[in-house]
């Protein structure tokens, strides 16, 4: 009995583990579905289901007394992706631009730090933000972070006053 238990407990946590995939090809619907070729440009993708992600978060602010504004939105998210490109250009994040565009992704800031552009752009229902796309454009490598979740603005806002008090 207890060998069968610990069967169905293994096949059980690789089952859920499986979500959270480290992978060399993209993760996200433009680099997926796109025509183009992205010849020497390197790929790591990371999915992170929240279910996983939110004890270490939780763990790792429970330390700071003022973070009760970010928990809470924490707690709204529901899916993190992240990719990372190595070898990126230019004409790759004009596409990615276009594409977000024609999918209906408002740009909300563009965020420029040595020599770093941060742009951070939302699809939004109504007052509810459902997905928030942050990409981070270096000289050497291309980040993109796919947040979704059911939040408000007036969410990220109470996190950003509370982050930047400090």
């Amino acid at each position: 009995m207890k060998t069968l238990l610990k069967i169905i407990l293994t096949f059980s946590v690789v089952f859920l583990l499986q979500s959270c995939m480290v992978s060399e090809r993209p993760n996200m619907a433009f680099f997926k579905s796109s025509e183009r070729d992205f010849k020497g440009a390197k790929f790591v993708s990371i999915n992170v289901p929240m279910f996983v992600a939110r004890p270490f978060i939780r763990k790792a602010l429970k330390e700071d007394e003022d973070s009760e504004e970010i928990l809470n939105l924490v707690k709204k998210v529901s899916k993190i992706k992240v990719l990372t490109v190595e070898n990126g250009d230019r004409s790759m994040l004009q596409e990615y631009a276009q594409y977000l565009n024609n999918d209906k992704f408002e740009e909300w800031a563009t965020i420029k730090h040595d020599g770093d552009n941060v742009n951070i752009r939302v699809k939004q229902d109504g007052e509810t933000i459902k997905n928030m796309l942050i990409t981070v454009n270096s000289d050497k490598e291309l980040v993109f972070v796919d947040v979704k979740g059911s939040f408000t603005a007036d969410d990220i806002s109470r996190m950003i006053n509370s982050a930047s008090d400090k």
